[in-house]
């Protein structure tokens, strides 16, 4: 049965398994832990993520710089793609009162109790790059992962002018990445019946695990395979690294994210272009309206952030801010995100292909 998008946060209630373990709070700045949004000290904002994959790694980063810059102190976890620990470290956030809480979900239909007792608590909790199916989530930071598979399957398409067969790597199963990015990749596909999908399974966003996926994709099928499209960078590189094994390099791939790896399979032509989804500009985002709220101040609710195609053609300028010139671009961050979050264009970074911001 074909999957819901999930394209807003309010679309249906989630449910959550029993069984919450104890977890740490790793906090990443320093402050006094009874300081907050009276004005007394930095506010405390807890971060639960997924995993610790390359975009969050990037976003990380991102984070922190603007943390820094803006008196905020970040209480960070993983959750190793465990439901039950990122519902462990929600709990532990409420009970610690901190004065915002973002997550990036494991999975959509998931944390129901825990943005309940959030909400109860009078503690903002955000929804930022994955969906929770939740009505009650106070604000929201989220790409349009439609647009990004349909994206990627199109330049799938015009590659193989329209006829051949693909495999499909995809995300964790029930996240809201996987859900909406298969959407706009069904989308197009159905479009374009000349494409056949022989396979598709999820590598749970790790090139690990896409290497061997691919592997028993390329056992079964050999060279009727004539395209890969991933719903990351780091599956598709891991499909490029079993197909280079495989001696089918001129298999092509396309992937999604724009981490740095990435972005140079595409300036080498490992991969056909990607979708940008600048970890760095996304999540800061994501913390700068969880601080406005926490703060009291005004800010939306709901923000998208639109992925901007990258080929040969702009790939240098995108290297640029998000590896070359990575700490100038840092540098900046703060006012280009404050920027953002006034024109409601929070994927703005400057890029030619991207129109030119207006308040």
């Amino acid at each position: 049965m074909t999957k819901p998008y999930i394209t807003s946060r309010r679309a249906i209630l989630g449910a959550l398994a029993a069984g919450i373990p104890t977890v740490a709070l790793t906090a990443c700045g320093a402050g006094d832990p009874n300081a907050g949004a009276d004005g007394t000290g930095p506010i405390r904002i807890g971060v639960t993520v997924y995993n610790m994959s390359s975009f969050i790694t990037e976003g990380q980063e991102g984070m922190q710089r603007y943390a820094d810059e803006n008196d905020i102190e970040l209480l960070w976890n993983s959750a190793d793609n465990d439901v039950a620990t990122q519902a462990g470290h929600v709990d532990q956030f409420v009970s610690a009162g901190v004065d915002a809480i973002i997550v990036v979900p494991v999975q959509a239909e998931t944390l129901q109790p825990q943005v309940d007792a959030a909400i109860a608590a009078e503690i903002p909790i955000l929804d930022v790059n994955a969906t929770l199916n939740n009505p009650n989530i106070t604000a929201s930071v989220q790409p349009d992962d439609v647009a990004a598979g349909a994206q990627e399957a199109q330049m799938m398409v015009d590659e193989l002018g329209g006829e051949g067969n693909v495999v499909i790597l995809q995300g964790p199963l029930g996240g809201s990445g996987e859900i909406n990015r298969g959407a706009g990749i069904d989308e197009v596909l159905a479009e374009n019946s000349g494409i056949e999908v022989l396979a598709k399974d999820t590598a749970n966003w790790s090139r690990e695990e896409a290497v061997n996926k691919m592997k028993n994709w390329i056992s079964g099928f050999g060279d009727e395979i004539h395209g890969v499209i991933s719903q990351n960078d780091d599956m598709g590189l891991g499909a490029k690294q079993a197909l280079r094994e495989a001696g089918m390099e001129d298999v092509p791939v396309v992937g999604i994210d724009g981490i740095e790896d990435g972005l140079n399979a595409v300036k080498s032509g490992e991969f056909i272009g990607t979708s940008l989804q600048n970890g760095t500009v996304q999540l800061s985002a994501g913390l700068a309206v969880a601080a406005r709220l926490a703060r009291g101040e005004d800010v939306g609710e709901d923000y998208v952030y639109t992925m901007p195609a990258v080929t040969t053609d702009n790939v240098e300028e995108v290297i640029a801010n998000v590896v070359t010139e990575r700490e100038a671009f840092l540098e900046d961050l703060t006012e280009l995100t404050d920027s953002n979050l006034e024109t409601g264009d929070i994927a703005y970074e400057g890029l030619s292909t991207q129109a030119e911001q207006t308040s």
